[in-house]
């Protein structure tokens, strides 16, 4: 049997959420919930998934 790893989560209505990558010495890939403060991810761009993996 296949572990399911996907964690199931409530997510608000009105949430806004963006992506971005972060030009520097080492681009970051940002994950950001705009409506609320201070709710954002960060990881080396080179660490986060692909479009095609997510799916």
């Amino acid at each position: 049997m296949a572990p399911d790893t996907v964690a199931h989560a409530e997510v608000a209505a009105d949430a806004e959420v963006m992506a971005s990558v972060e030009n520097g010495e080492t681009d970051t890939y940002v994950l950001a919930d705009v409506t609320t403060d201070d709710a954002y991810i960060t990881l080396p761009l080179a660490e986060a998934a692909s479009l095609p993996a997510w799916r």
